[in-house]
């Protein structure tokens, strides 16, 4: 189960489908909400739009919070996850569910790990079941931990070490930008430190994290409510609470001073360029301030960003970023970054590169920023927020109820996300531009190729 996982837009019900959406109040997603006494957070949203239904378990530790000299283990746990529990053995809940049917995977992020299940809507008392027995108990052997260290070894192998420009910049820039170790260690996993996990690490991970008081579970699709809680208090309600420990203080200094980290790609054969600013404080202003410039700087072919280095200059081809590249602003909690990159050739310099960023970013802390730019801008987060909201048979909505209800306690919290950033005046983006997009506040990765540069092919190609 790969950790970055990233789910198609696969859009199951079209936006033309979905119920009216009023100017005044918005679309309205119906959530139900409560906690069982062992201290799940039940989150279940009926939609009959398809006979289908997602289930989601999220768990309250991804590999932010991981312990000390051992990186890459919450990536490592997310695999043990599917090496069998009481009632199923080895790899057996991959194959109930597809012989019912459905699809299912896993993935770990930076605040959560997550499972879920799309399957036909009568089969939800079998992924309520199976996700239950895991909860319940793992089948914790030293021949499943072996096992998986290697497959999460090379997996590593594969997907960073021996792949041109395999961490960039997603693993390689937190590390360089953050102070704090636990936003700036390697997420995917020093090879040392997988390979020294212990049983007794894996038991008292377990033991810890995985208790239905550090998890929320999230049913969406065409189901009855009342006997969607009937059966979530039959196989969840019997499982014990764990004490949880406290989370680390995750905080960041400020940053006060630009840096610049070069590294070499042996793989790589083109120069490639980052750079990246920290952060405002999630769910405050500024935070929906930054998710607007995210769409005005660099989402579509309109954002400035792409006008610049890719039209106007040609510098690349192409310009890609945002808040969170394993996931959306919206799931993670704790000091994140806002980033940018782009792959160019070799007769284009850095500093070319950023003093076209930096015209750009001067742009707006200097000039007031058009009504017309800021209405553009929340009509594409509003586009892609309800993608999103229905992505993939509602496992889109169910990731986002699910990180409110562990983040913030309140799932309903998505459906005044649209009117948060409809409060961003143009004054606040200009604020909010000259305090976070400023030179001192951002980290530069420049990736230097090892690799023979590619041929250049007669009529251009």
């Amino acid at each position: 189960m790969p950790m970055r996982l990233k789910f198609a837009p696969i859009v199951l019900a079209a936006l033309a489908a979905l119920p009216p959406l009023h100017a005044k109040e918005g679309f309205t997603v119906p959530i139900t909400y409560y906690k069982l006494p062992n201290g799940l957070r039940v989150i279940l949203s009926p939609d009959n739009t398809a006979p289908t239904v997602v289930t989601a378990v999220y768990y309250r530790i991804g590999f932010r919070i991981e312990p000390r000299d051992r990186t890459g283990f919450a990536h490592l746990f997310e695999h043990m996850m599917f090496q069998g529990s009481q009632n199923l053995g080895k790899m057996e809940f991959i194959r109930l569910v597809q012989a019912n049917g459905g699809v299912l995977n896993g993935s770990t992020r930076f605040d959560f790990t997550n499972y879920f299940e799309l399957l036909p809507s009568n089969k939800l008392e079998t992924a309520l079941w199976a996700e239950a027995d895991r909860m319940k108990g793992l089948a914790i052997t030293d021949e499943n931990l072996k096992n998986q260290q290697g497959v999460v070894g090379n997996e590593v192998k594969v997907n960073v070490l021996n792949q041109p420009y395999g961490g960039f910049p997603w693993l390689w820039m937190p590390q360089y930008a953050n102070e704090n170790w636990y936003n700036a260690h390697n997420f995917y996993g020093e090879l040392k430190d997988i390979e020294a996990a212990t049983l007794s690490d894996v038991q008292a991970f377990f033991k810890t994290y995985y208790a239905p008081n550090n998890a929320a579970l999230a049913v969406v699709g065409d189901f009855d409510p009342e006997q969607a809680k009937a059966m979530i208090a039959k196989y969840f309600g019997g499982i014990a609470p764990a004490k949880v420990p406290p989370l680390p203080d995750l905080t960041e200094p400020r940053q006060e001073k630009e840096k610049i980290a070069t590294r070499e790609d042996k793989l790589a054969n083109r120069p490639a360029l980052a750079f990246s600013y920290h952060m405002p404080k999630r769910n405050s202003p500024e935070y929906f301030a930054m998710g607007l410039l995210d769409q005005m700087l660099v989402q579509g072919d309109d954002s400035l960003l792409h006008i610049e280095l890719v039209k106007k200059h040609g510098f690349t081809g192409d310009v890609s970023g945002g808040i969170n590249e394993l996931g959306n602003m919206f799931n993670s909690d704790g000091p994140m970054l806002w980033t940018a990159s782009l792959f160019h050739d070799t007769t284009v310099k850095p500093e070319q590169i950023l003093a076209a960023v930096d015209q750009v970013m001067d742009g707006l802390h200097e000039k007031p920023i058009e009504r017309s730019l800021v209405d553009r801008s929340i009509t594409k987060m509003r586009s892609s927020l309800y993608d999103t909201l229905t992505q993939f048979g509602g496992f889109g909505r169910a990731d986002l109820m699910s990180s409110y209800a562990l983040f913030d306690d309140d799932p309903a919290r998505i459906n005044s996300l649209e009117s948060d950033f409809r409060k961003v005046t143009p004054a606040l983006i200009a604020r909010t531009a000259r305090d976070y997009l400023r030179k001192t506040n951002r980290t530069v990765l420049l990736i230097k190729p090892g690799a023979a540069a590619p041929e250049h092919k007669e009529n251009g190609q």
